[in-house]
């Protein structure tokens, strides 16, 4: 009853004081519109501003500023519809607070305007969207961060650089007339770096010239995005944004390992701005270029500490495909490309004309088939250990050179990229090559010393040209012909003997390959010593010929030599022989007749005889090869693409 009783008064007392809260509502209300006059509209704001009599103030301390806005020149900005505190926020009434507060919103103001017309197609729309995007950048660049002078301001605000009544719309008039101020702008701050580039070619041009289309700070620095310039992604956008204008000059730069090591995001070589300078530059018959003829080595030794006369005559932008300019750089090109192409057509037509000749045979039955049901028992001792570690070792060090060498040709890739930051980045990329090539190159004349030893030690039974040698002869000529009759179905396949027409050019590759690329590769191995005997062109060839070279042998191995060995109908899916040292019995007498039947016919064949390959051992060599053909064949994936997207 008592609680009923609360209740009751409880709702009088409110319905009472309705009408009272009511009233003090409406006085609150008066009182906010009392207190909140309308905005103010710029009319009022240019009586004063906008008079010429008066265009400045003098504050207390004797500092003279300017308070004169021309009218025309509001109009024709992009906020000529934006009222002045639209901007001025904190400006409630006239006369105002001075000095100013400097508390203006560009950032907040756009982007509060980019969500109201975000999901509209309003005109404006994609306009402020780039604007957004942009205060945006700005927000992470060096400019918003606190100045060094006064912390409780930013580097740079919005009207430092834009001024504040005068912001042009893009492919307006005002447009050029802002480029040409930039310097300027920047120069307020930047003051030193204003001097050179006054000084520079590109200074001259808009100083002189009034050539609004030459580079300003803010294309190269881009005007909104702007980081330290001695962080790596500073110096990265400057290198890149050099090539907006200087296309041919980046397009040649990319070529050389200093745009390559760039292009893979590495600051650790020569950018433009390195060998150019950066704001003084000029041109390159002027005395005080760095590119100068009679400045350029030193402006190489500034890396290159020890480096010779030499590195002041490398073609820094040599272009291959310019005869005119660069004829040495055409010819080598040109010598290489035909050697490649013609090469690579030769063996790859030879590669599809045997597959064809041996999947018709196979349909006939006729020709060397494995019998899976039942393995072969007996095998013939083909390698010893000391010819299977040489190849595995050289196989090894053959793709470890090729996948380091190929990232860095191929630096515009996503796999390259990842290749060389997964490895820790251009300089471990460097070493691991360098110990491949050095490993190749010892391999390579350690079994020369082999080769050597048993030519010297059978010098009284040894015949140069015989049955056991390597060296071509005129039965390997005559082999050519009669593989390609049994092609075409005119004749049956050729007997063979011990080593194959094929198997002798698989041999004797490496030792041009050794000669072009190990030159070219000491050349560029040791380019400070290098640069004293030889001229600086000599390096671009070197680099031409070197990476030509590579893309062939990389290229031929993984397709015409997997096929002889792994991929042809009669070997598929791979041949163990290199690993285990033997060869079954039937694919001997298939592959290697004369040998064999020379060898029955002396007795000597027995000698050769040995068990079938152990399990574990035969698993083992299968693993390897699977292992090593499927890096191949990833490689070679990885470097056609490469070649395919190279520009």
């Amino acid at each position: 009853m008592a609680i009923a009783r609360s209740v009751v008064v409880g709702l009088l007392l409110a319905v009472l004081s309705l009408p009272f809260a009511a009233t003090a509502m409406a006085e609150n209300q008066a009182a906010v519109d009392v207190e909140q006059p309308p905005p103010l509209d710029n009319a009022r704001c240019l009586r004063c501003h906008a008079d010429h009599d008066e265009k400045f103030v003098v504050r207390p301390d004797g500092s003279r500023h300017e308070i004169f806005i021309d009218k025309t020149v509001i109009e024709r900005s992009v906020h000529a519809k934006v009222s002045c505190v639209g901007c001025h926020s904190d400006i409630a009434k006239l006369p105002h607070d001075k000095p100013l507060s400097m508390s203006i919103g560009c950032v907040s103001c756009h982007a509060t305007e980019w969500e109201k017309l975000k999901g509209t197609p309003d005109a404006g729309r994609s306009r402020l969207a780039k604007v957004a995007e942009q205060s945006d950048l700005y927000l992470h660049s060096v400019h918003a961060k606190p100045a060094a002078t006064n912390q409780s301001r930013v580097a740079a605000a919005c009207h430092d650089c834009h001024e504040g009544h005068n912001v042009g719309a893009p492919d307006a008039a005002q447009r050029a007339e802002h480029r040409l101020k930039n310097p300027e702008v920047c120069g307020t701050c930047h003051e030193k770096q204003k001097r050179d580039y006054l000084a520079s070619v590109h200074g001259k041009a808009i100083t002189e010239k009034k050539d609004a289309k030459s580079a300003v700070c803010s294309d190269c620095h881009t005007p909104h995005d702007i980081g330290q310039p001695k962080s790596d992604p500073a110096k990265l956008r400057l290198a890149e944004n050099c090539g907006s204008c200087h296309k041919d000059a980046q397009r040649t730069y990319l070529g050389t390992y200093h745009g390559q090591v760039t292009r893979l995001g590495y600051t650790n070589a020569a950018k433009c701005f390195d060998c150019h300078g950066g704001h003084g530059i000029a041109k390159d018959d002027d005395p005080t270029s760095k590119v100068h003829a009679d400045n350029r080595l030193k402006t190489c030794n500034s890396c290159h500490e020890d480096a010779g006369v030499g590195f002041a005559s490398f073609l820094a932008h040599g272009d291959p495909d310019d005869f005119a300019k660069y004829p040495v750089l055409y010819l080598a090109k040109l010598f290489m490309q035909v050697l490649v192409i013609g090469v690579m057509a030769l063996f790859w037509g030879h590669v599809l004309l045997w597959l064809y000749r041996e999947l018709m045979d196979r349909r006939q039955g006729i020709g060397h088939f494995e019998n899976l049901d039942q393995p072969e028992t007996v095998y013939v001792r083909r390698f010893d250990a000391t010819w299977r570690w040489i190849h595995m070792l050289f196989a090894i060090s053959t793709m470890v050179l090729a996948l380091t060498g190929t990232s860095l040709l191929f630096a515009h890739t996503d796999w390259a990229k990842a290749v060389v930051d997964f490895i820790g980045g251009p300089r471990v990329e460097a070493i691991i090559h360098r110990v491949a090539a050095v490993t190749w190159i010892s391999i390579f004349f350690f079994h020369l010393w082999v080769a050597g030893a048993n030519i010297w030690r059978n010098r009284a039974s040894f015949k140069w040209f015989g049955s056991r040698s390597l060296l071509p002869n005129w039965k390997d000529l005559r082999d050519v012909i009669g593989m390609f009759r049994w092609f075409f179905g005119l004749s049956p396949r050729p007997e063979f003997d011990r080593w194959t027409y094929w198997q002798k050019f698989d041999y004797w590759a490496p030792f041009w390959g050794a000669m072009i690329i190990g030159v070219s590769g000491l050349i560029m191995f040791f380019p400070n010593f290098t640069s004293h005997l030889v001229p600086g062109w000599v390096f671009n060839v070197a680099t031409l010929v070197h990476a030509e070279e590579a893309l062939l042998a990389t290229v031929f191995l993984n397709t015409v030599h997997f096929f002889n060995v792994h991929f042809r109908p009669s070997r598929f899916p791979m041949s163990t022989t290199i690993f285990t040292g033997a060869i079954p019995l039937d694919e001997y007498k298939h592959d290697h007749r004369i040998e064999y039947e020379r060898m029955v016919a002396s007795g000597e064949l027995d000698k050769h005889l040995v068990k079938r390959i152990s399990r574990r051992v035969d698993m083992l060599s299968s693993f390897v090869a699977t292992v090593l053909i499927v890096s191949g064949l990833t490689l070679l994936t990885l470097v056609l693409v490469g070649r395919a997207t190279m520009h």
